[in-house]
């Protein structure tokens, strides 16, 4: 069984079978006296966004209801939206807006929580001293990302520095680069940088490259035990409001902080957005039971696993779309 606070070392791993066997033919879930299932299996993929959350969720549903078993991989937002509409998991995790063509294709989905996006460089970048006291304005990150523009260290940091900015972004289809390119004004295709492969192959990148500057997911910026950056990585400030200095709330250097911004709104939507379950047509069986507890129960292990909990407006709503409902 994986931990979720082993973020990182969960890069190298494609499944998680969460009750520790190893998958077999699967079969039909034990039902009570009406219909709801007691046991089963339940296959989900997709957003690594999601997948710290959802792996945490999977150990306490099964502490509850040891019947079932739930294999957990991700693979990207991307992955997961495709897996779950062509039947092969019965829940997809994603981490953006669903569009009405994947609508009418039968995607159904519930929002579960809310997570965001942050930009990071590598610890040891000789500017950081300075960027913590100033931050970095959106326009620029603009024209790193979007514009494709060539700047140096010396340019973002207004000290004489001429080490070109290595730029990275992801490889893979997902709600974190899409997110982070809908805040900047364009959409995942237009991400300019060195494409590498998942959230925790990102944020390596970044730690291995002095000169680097790329963006993740909350839980993969920060490490959980210690509530400070992951080893090797450190968090851009933004200047939100573009005054050329870091206001209250902005310098956001813990998890902690980082909680309380985007749970206040001072950090903005995007990049903070909602992380949905989705699935083909209508979610039934096993997974319909388990999606009832993340809405339930399963809502008081949002903050201690580094996310937002939905208000209780949007629990009800998505409460009632689980049931089949329209909000």
């Amino acid at each position: 069984m994986v931990r979720s606070g082993n973020i990182v070392g969960a890069f190298l791993l494609c499944v998680v079978v969460v009750n520790g066997q190893s998958c077999t033919k699967d079969k039909p879930p034990t039902l009570d006296a009406t219909g709801n299932a007691l046991s089963g299996t339940i296959r989900v993929s997709g957003a690594w966004a999601l997948y710290p959350m959802m792996v945490r969720w999977s150990e306490e549903f099964r502490k509850v209801h040891p019947g079932f078993r739930i294999d957990i991989s991700a693979g990207g937002a991307g992955k997961g939206l495709a897996d779950a509409l062509g039947g092969l998991v019965d829940l997809g995790m994603l981490s953006r807006d669903i569009t009405a063509e994947e609508t009418s294709r039968g995607a159904a989905l519930v929002a579960v929580v809310k997570d965001s996006v942050f930009p990071t460089l590598n610890s040891s970048n000789r500017q950081l001293p300075k960027l913590l006291q100033t931050g970095i304005k959106k326009s620029i990150l603009a024209a790193l990302w979007v514009g494709g523009r060539s700047l140096t260290w010396g340019e973002l940091s207004g000290v004489a520095d001429p080490t070109p900015v290595q730029v990275y972004t992801r490889s893979d289809a997902c709600g974190a680069a899409e997110t982070w390119a809908k805040y900047l004004g364009g959409t995942q295709a237009d991400l300019q940088g060195v494409a590498v492969y998942g959230d925790p192959g990102l944020a390596e990148a970044v730690k291995k490259d002095p000169a680097a500057i790329g963006y993740n997911n909350l839980n993969y910026c920060f490490d959980g035990k210690t509530d400070r950056p992951q080893e090797g990585l450190a968090v851009l400030p933004i200047d939100l409001d573009d005054n050329g200095k870091l206001d209250p709330g902005e310098l956001i250097q813990t998890r902690t902080a980082a909680l309380a911004a985007v749970r206040s709104g001072k950090y903005p939507s995007p990049p903070t957005r909602e992380l949905f379950l989705v699935t083909k047509k209508e979610f039934s069986g096993p997974a319909r039971v388990f999606v009832g507890w993340i809405l339930g129960a399963g809502q008081r292990f949002i903050p201690e696993a580094g996310y937002i909990a939905l208000t209780e407006e949007r629990l009800k709503e998505n409460l009632q779309m689980l049931q089949g409902g329209a909000p």
